[in-house]
């Protein structure tokens, strides 16, 4: 487990914010919802646990910034480190009454991720990295897959939705990864996805498309479990779109066929 003073004021602010999460998962039918896009909608139990989070990371850690999904970047008088919060990652699994989804809290400084939080709150798991210290689920250490053959391999993915585009070169890439692994998942949460490679549940994972609030956390996890994380779009990891990690053998083999389908 991870006792530091930092990765204690993460665990602390997403636990507070799940609290509430979970009231209104249990109440999911009464739920006000606004649109915020085609197929992509906000709940106010979304904007809750972003203020609860945003006031609980302010009061321990002043001065420092914030990437977020609902309010967007915050500049801190600290230039040096930024909070990238996704306070409700999975919201359809959510608004549907599906358990599987996540609040999400990584640590930039110095143009690197630090630190990571990924609370699955419907399964009680508590995922967290720090660098130089090891990743963990609920006080176990994590470490990806062992698995070498594609043929093996379960890979995970995401689908982009209704109004987001690229989804003629999903299908290509789809085309492309299918006959060459075991199987693939697509569970609706990219950062508990990504998660789930670092606990080595799955070997390889890539989406296209993502904020940094989607991935930051896990970009860590994967790294600290001894994995590998990079960017299919070539721009660094803190303004990166496009994602793939895995287990060395699962990365390398993923984007190998990733590629053939851009060919």
């Amino acid at each position: 487990m991870i006792r530091s003073p930092l990765m204690t004021v993460m665990t602390d602010a997403v636990m507070k914010a799940s609290r509430s999460l979970k009231r209104d998962f249990g109440e999911v039918e009464n739920l006000q919802v606004l649109a915020k896009g085609p197929g992509d909608f906000v709940s106010k139990a979304d904007h809750k646990a972003e203020e609860i989070l945003r006031e609980a990371l302010e009061k321990a850690r002043p001065g420092y910034g914030f990437v977020m999904e609902e309010s967007g970047v915050v500049h801190g008088t600290d230039e040096s480190n930024r909070w990238h919060i996704d306070p409700l990652d999975g919201t359809h699994n959510f608004l549907r009454g599906i358990p599987h989804w996540n609040i999400s809290v990584a640590l930039e400084r110095d143009n690197q991720f630090i630190a990571g939080v990924i609370y699955d709150a419907a399964k009680d798991e508590l995922f967290i990295a720090e660098k130089g210290k090891g990743a963990y689920v609920n006080n176990r250490r994590l470490r990806v897959s062992g698995r070498n053959e594609p043929a093996d391999m379960l890979i995970g993915t995401g689908i982009p939705h209704i109004g987001k585009g690229g989804h003629g070169q999903f299908l290509r890439e789809l085309a492309a990864v299918m006959p060459r692994f075991a199987n693939v998942r697509r569970m609706g949460s990219a950062a508990l996805d990504i998660a789930y490679v670092a606990a080595g549940r799955m070997d390889a994972y890539w989406e296209r498309g993502l904020n940094t609030w989607d991935f930051a956390a896990g970009a860590v996890l994967i790294r600290e479990a001894g994995g590998t994380f990079g960017t299919l779009d070539g721009k660094p990891m803190t303004s990166a779109k496009d994602i793939i990690c895995g287990n060395e053998a699962g990365e390398r083999a993923l984007s190998q066929a990733l590629k053939t389908a851009a060919a």
